[in-house]
């Protein structure tokens, strides 16, 4: 099968040639028909978990993906060939990820896939999803608070802006003049425009008394530290990329916390069910093929992505 790999870390990732995985016991082999790109792609095939899990190579680039199941393991109650599905498809251990004709990902990383929708969307869903409706969960954000997030067009900015505004939060977002009407059009009260200044002036400019919860997805320690002042006395600021410092925070009155996504085949299948219905919309930003995704991984990896990439199979 082809697939898209690393033979070690650090290694530009590549289009090869690799024999088809079989499913272990409690494991399924799906089909793939799209993966979803992450920043967190990049991250494993440079080692960043390297001290934590062991790897085999070649490793199979990408964990979100969608497709049909084609075999199962022993053990396996909850699907059978045929099925659609969607998930988690990384497997360190393996040598195992979504970037492939055909990947195995443990039972219990999937869920059935959104029906009324394609399996690209579905493939821009699983991490992304899963760690905005955590973050939302997590701050307990609901109707009457204001949450500013920054780098809220990516990813899990856009899915973080459609739950909280479904909460009835007033959702304040980061965006580019070209990106304002989409995120309005996702449930953004008011976006702001990082190139006119900085963006804590301009929130405490519009709202003196500032925000309840900052989710910020983007920014290093200093920046970080820069945009709690936009946080009221007693709120909230999250980090997903490491940058908050506890002991800062609570200095300052304020609560907050670096974010660690902890999805689960539930929580998969409450987007999917939000999918079906119309109450979540993932923006897919760019499509790519297994040939172009090694240059759609090095745009994951600077950081300019709209929406999220996937590659279709």
């Amino acid at each position: 099968m082809k697939a898209v790999a690393v033979t070690a870390f650090g290694e530009q990732p590549q289009l090869m040639e690799l024999s088809e995985p079989d499913p272990g016991p409690g494991e399924v082999l799906v089909r793939m028909s799209a993966a979803g790109v992450n920043p967190l792609d990049w991250k494993i095939a440079d080692g960043l978990l390297k001290d934590s899990a062991k790897h085999s190579f070649p490793l199979v680039l990408g964990s979100d993906g969608a497709g049909e199941v084609v075999a199962v393991g022993t053990g396996v109650r909850r699907f059978t060939v045929g099925d659609s599905v969607f998930g988690l498809f990384q497997r360190p251990e393996r040598g195992s990820g979504s970037y492939g004709e055909l990947a195995v990902a443990e039972e219990k990383a999937l869920a059935g896939a959104a029906r009324n929708v394609t399996y690209a969307v579905s493939a821009a869903v699983p991490t992304a999803g899963t760690s905005a409706y955590n973050l939302v969960e997590e701050t307990r954000i609901g109707e009457g608070r204001r949450i500013l997030i920054v780098g809220g067009t990516g990813g899990v900015g856009t899915f973080a802006t459609q739950l909280a505004a479904g909460r009835g939060a007033e959702v304040i977002v980061t965006a580019r003049p070209g990106l304002t009407d989409l995120m309005r059009d996702l449930g953004a009260t008011e976006t702001v425009d990082h190139t006119l200044g900085p963006v804590a002036d301009q929130v405490l400019a519009a709202h003196p008394d500032g925000v309840d919860v900052l989710l910020d997805l983007v920014s290093g320690p200093v920046a970080f530290g820069e945009m709690t002042r936009t946080v009221r006395d007693g709120g909230t600021a999250v980090s997903t990329v490491g940058s908050a410092d506890a002991d800062v925070l609570t200095e300052h009155n304020l609560r907050g916390f670096n974010f660690q996504n902890r999805p689960s085949p539930q929580l998969l299948e409450i987007l999917a069910g939000q999918l079906d219905a119309g109450r979540l919309t993932a923006i897919v930003g760019e499509e790519a093929t297994l040939e172009t995704a090694p240059e759609a991984l090095e745009t994951s990896r600077t950081g300019h992505a709209q929406g999220k990439t996937v590659i279709t199979f």
